[in-house]
């Protein structure tokens, strides 16, 4: 007789919650919430009053039993949560069982003209502010969605709106895909303008229209290519070069020579989106290898598990990853 496998029970957690209206805020409308949390943690979870029944593995159990906890406390504190950030705790939670959801999501970075709360979402991205607020340069290294560009112009605008610094200046190398400036119809604001457009999204993202034109009247915010930067010094300032990738050696060493006293700089960029003509001369990628350990520099590397934009990107990412490998291999 041949030994068949035999699958354990399932376990039943019973979770008792205080506070019934804050139950149903976790539920989420017509059950969002807690489905999120069925597909990340692989159980079935049903809510009778403020009873809250988890069946699955027992592993699988207890952390979506940590999670729900954990996003109880963060509505209890007075944290309005989305169904994205249910998602965003479930990956907290998976890559870091012990993480403390509290210490990341009520580290409020800014509040926005619209009343909008920016905090991290992740353990990297806390990593990165706290890397911010301790460094005097950072480099924020890894895909497209991860938050790089978003939370430094977050933490540029809150330093500059507390009075920690005087200007803000922001800076992108003009290269994209094989394009130069003057095949570009228009005055030199108009060819450099579509180059800098992520930075202007996140700004007003942050400030109101008027308020941004009135800060970039008064000269407290900057924007420029990276040519610009030649020959100056920045005091008081918080700069951040954006798309580092696509500077050469000598513009990422000329742009890391600009800082003047009381200043920040923090350097954005993605070592598999380089535009250079030569890919193996960016100055990203040199500063990777020759500032690592200096002490006021700071390095900081997301991945595809930090993505924070629409599922679908981490997908993309993922698959275009396979793709490079099987190149590689072949």
């Amino acid at each position: 007789m041949s030994l068949q496998e035999v699958k354990p029970e399932l376990s039943v957690k019973e979770v008792v919650l205080e506070d019934y209206p804050i139950v149903r805020t976790l539920y989420g409308e017509r059950g969002n919430n807690f489905k999120i949390l069925e597909n990340f943690f692989r159980v079935q979870i049903s809510l009778k009053g403020n009873h809250i029944f988890i069946k699955g593995e027992p592993i699988d159990l207890e952390l979506a039993e940590k999670t729900i906890a954990e996003l109880y406390g963060l509505i209890k504190s007075g944290y309005t949560i989305y169904p994205s950030d249910v998602e965003y705790a479930s990956r907290i939670i998976l890559e870091n069982p012990k993480a403390n959801l509290k210490e990341i999501f009520l580290d409020t970075i800014f509040v926005t003209s619209g009343r909008k709360v920016i905090t991290p979402k992740g353990i990297t991205q806390k990593k990165y502010i706290e890397a911010i607020r301790r460094s005097e340069i950072v480099f924020g290294i890894g895909p497209a969605g991860t938050g790089k560009t978003y939370l430094a112009v977050a933490m540029a605008v809150s330093y500059l709106m507390k009075g920690e610094v005087n200007r803000l200046i922001l800076v992108r190398p003009a290269v994209e895909a094989g394009e130069k400036l003057g095949f570009l119809p228009g005055d030199i604001a108009e060819k450099v303008n579509p180059y800098l457009r992520p930075l202007y999204d996140a700004l007003y993202d942050m400030l109101s229209f008027d308020k941004v034109a009135r800060l970039f009247q008064k000269g407290a915010i900057e924007i420029a290519p990276l040519a610009f930067m030649r020959g100056r010094t920045l005091n008081e300032a918080f700069i951040i070069l954006d798309e580092a990738q696509n500077t050469t050696s000598e513009q990422m060493k000329m742009f890391l020579t600009r800082l003047g006293q009381n200043s920040k700089a923090v350097i954005t960029g993605d070592v598999t989106q380089i535009d250079l003509p030569d890919p193996k001369k960016s100055g990203l990628l040199e500063a990777m290898e020759v500032l690592e350990g200096i002490e006021g520099i700071s390095f900081i590397y997301f991945t595809k598990s930090d993505v924070v934009r629409h599922p679908i990107v981490q997908r993309i990412i993922e698959a275009y990853e396979k793709k490079e490998q099987k190149e590689k291999k072949g």
